[in-house]
């Protein structure tokens, strides 16, 4: 298996919503924004942050964003990170997050953040092993308000 992450281009916003729509398929609740991902929403995503694509054997498999906090450019907060349900299991969305993190490094940002949805729980402990830790006072930007809050986890690092 030939795995790659390549940063996303504008060109890829249409293929990133189509990869965050299926990948939220059957995973994440119905009422979530992410099934209604569109690939104008992701192009501005793009501009405003960044993002990356998961490919194995050069097919793309999964995606995942980040966007600096308005009121703290050097705070990003990742967002929409998914897999396909048929690469599910075999740790891919490790590279992801990892490119978001060493991205975020070699860029100087102080903190990444991410958020766990209430219906997710085990995904803190997936976290954690990346050196994230929970901060329950903080809120997150993109969270829906038609859905529980999500907990804030955050890795600083800059220490």
């Amino acid at each position: 298996m030939n795995i790659l992450v390549r940063e996303a281009t504008a060109d890829d916003a249409k293929l990133i919503a189509e990869l965050t729509r299926a990948a939220w398929a059957g995973k994440v609740s119905v009422t979530s924004s992410g099934h209604r991902e569109t690939a104008v929403l992701v192009a501005q995503h793009l501009r405003d942050g960044g993002g990356f694509i998961l490919l194995v054997d050069d097919a793309p498999v999964g995606s995942v964003r980040w966007l600096p906090l308005d009121a703290e450019p050097d705070v990003w907060e990742v967002a929409r990170m998914g897999v396909l349900p048929g690469h599910r299991g075999q740790h891919l969305s490790q590279h992801l997050l990892e490119a978001v993190i060493h991205h975020a490094l070699a860029a100087g940002i102080e903190e990444v953040r991410l958020a766990v949805r209430s219906d997710q729980p085990k995904l803190i402990d997936f976290y954690t092993a990346f050196e994230f830790e929970l901060a329950e006072e903080l809120e997150y930007s993109h969270a829906n308000p038609l859905e529980p809050a999500p907990v804030v986890m955050r890795r600083l690092l800059r220490r």
